[in-house]
């Protein structure tokens, strides 16, 4: 069975970003959509704007917002629904 745990940390502190090293991460943007989605690999993720539904397939939808610190787990089919157009840095893997 596939791991469906999207877990949020609202708000971090600026000291765990710096630690993460967020900044360098690469961004992704995308307009106000719906589509599926398969993680190949863990993803973290910083929103730095917008808002988003994510709900794993056979699980509960969850969702996340700017300034939320999110992680993916590999192997998660899932649908996103962009409710306001989102902007994230991103990293794949462990």
């Amino acid at each position: 069975m596939q791991d469906t745990i999207i877990t949020v940390e609202h708000n971090p502190s600026p000291a765990k970003l710096d630690v993460l090293w967020v900044e360098e991460w690469p961004i992704w943007q995308k307009e106000e959509s719906e589509f599926p989605w398969t993680y190949d690999e863990k993803e973290m993720c910083y929103l730095l704007a917008g808002e988003a539904i994510v709900t794993p397939d056979g699980g509960e939808p969850v969702t996340i917002k700017a300034k939320d610190l999110v992680t993916f787990p590999k192997g998660m089919s899932c649908t996103w629904q962009i409710t306001k157009a989102v902007r994230k840095h991103y990293r794949f893997g462990d």
